[in-house]
């Protein structure tokens, strides 16, 4: 009978599926693993200790690069915890723009965290079609912010501004013939909510496509079901948060617990699993983004019929218009202040959350009365998820490692923070 040998080694950083900066040290018995250490660290980027060097404001283009596939989201935070510490009231067109991109961002994120993970697993064509679909949603992120990924378009108070009223169009060029470039162009001849509204109506059946491609795929379902298994319990104990507990048969989310903006008045469910394995959290997660496309939709009619401010108009926290700054002397002195010495938030401390695309996303803020926060931790989902990862993956083969780090959907950014 032959030996079976334990040995120990690194699984990553350079594996493919441990996605960039994840070194996890197994320890097997054969092919088994009978423990896993993750080891963080070689990405940190000190960015709650670098938030104490900078002015509140400067601070809200760090927030994207943390989990850098849910950009917005951590940006709203990120503003949350201010505006509880100063008591700033957001107008309500700012609300629903936050609340529409917050689930635009929630799409972005299933839709690369499906494509890699069923690339991950063995599924090479998911990556090809989700990447189609986030281009669309990546041009509207350009439309309002300027940039693809980095959009910096929350603040404090609000929005950075207004949703433009027109897209901007493909130039003809020597790779596609006037048919091609009218055919793309037809979806962006009106304004940025246009252009969303096309999307979400073709999205449902792109969805559709994805589920006929592994929902009922045999292959999909042997490298899934029944891997990675968490019992309601554990998942609670161990302070899981996002599908990752939803995954288990929790109905916990932000948005119908604790709502915040205007997720009240938003009509959407809710996914849950039954089994808490791999499977279900790709079934939830999958709901999730027909969800995220019913609560874009009703964004898009309540921005169409309601114009008005999009940030609030105290000028301590926000700058004055451009007009009024340069007709009126005290909003100029206004501006001044604002741009170079930064907002002074009231002392105190604040804790505000939301429903990140990969769980609850916290920020805890203390700030002394000055420019700059005098403390700032981050609540990142992914850090927790990981700590879990050893308990989950005892018992399992090296292959389901790869499943199991790609069904807690992990990004280092936050993680590494």
């Amino acid at each position: 009978m032959a030996e079976i040998q334990n040995y120990t080694l690194n699984f990553g950083p350079q594996h493919p599926a441990a996605h960039g900066v994840l070194r996890l040290v197994l320890e097997l018995d054969g092919e088994v693993i009978v423990r896993s250490d993750p080891h963080i660290g070689l990405l940190h980027r000190a960015t709650e200790k670098l938030a104490e060097t900078r002015t509140w404001i400067q601070s809200v283009p760090y927030m994207d690069r943390l989990d850098y596939v849910s950009m917005m989201c951590n940006e709203h935070a990120y503003c949350m915890a201010i505006e509880k510490l100063a008591g700033i009231d957001v107008p309500e067109r700012a609300q629903y723009i936050r609340v529409m991109f917050d689930e635009i961002t929630r799409v972005l994120n299933h839709l690369l965290w499906v494509g890699c993970h069923a690339l991950d697993i063995g599924a090479m064509a998911m990556v090809l079609y989700t990447f189609r679909e986030r281009e669309d949603l990546m041009d509207a992120y350009e439309a309002v912010s300027g940039a693809r990924m980095h959009a910096a378009y929350y603040r404090p108070g609000g929005v950075y501004r207004d949703l433009p009223d027109t897209m901007p169009k493909y130039q003809l060029n020597k790779f596609k013939n006037a048919n091609a470039i009218k055919e793309l162009n037809e979806a962006r001849s009106g304004s940025l909510l246009d252009f969303l509204e096309d999307f979400c109506n073709r999205f449902p059946t792109y969805l559709d496509e994805y589920e006929t491609l592994l929902t009922d795929n045999r292959i999909w379902k042997q490298r899934t079901v029944g891997v990675g298994v968490i019992s309601p319990e554990r998942a609670l104990n161990m302070g899981l948060t996002g599908a990752m507990l939803r995954g288990s048969g929790i109905e916990w989310d932000l948005r119908k617990k604790q709502p915040y903006e205007v997720y009240d008045k938003m009509d959407f469910d809710i996914a849950v699993g039954v089994n808490g394995d791999s499977y279900d959290r790709y079934l939830v997660r999958m709901f999730e983004m027909r969800q995220s496309n019913r609560i874009i939709q009703q964004c898009i009619t309540w921005l169409r019929a309601n114009p008005g401010p999009v940030i609030t108009d105290n000028h301590k926290f926000a700058p004055p218009s451009r007009e009024s700054m340069k007709s009126n002397m005290e909003e100029l002195i206004h501006h001044f202040k604002l741009f170079t010495e930064g907002m002074h938030v009231p002392p105190g401390e604040a804790y505000a959350a939301v429903e990140h695309p990969k769980g609850e996303f916290g920020i805890y803020a203390i700030s002394d009365g000055a420019n700059k926060p005098y403390r700032l931790k981050i609540r990142a989902p992914g850090y927790v998820h990981l700590s879990a990862l050893d308990e989950i993956a005892k018992g399992h083969m090296i292959a389901d490692a790869v499943t199991i780090i790609g069904t807690m959907d992990v990004v280092f950014g936050e993680i590494d923070r």
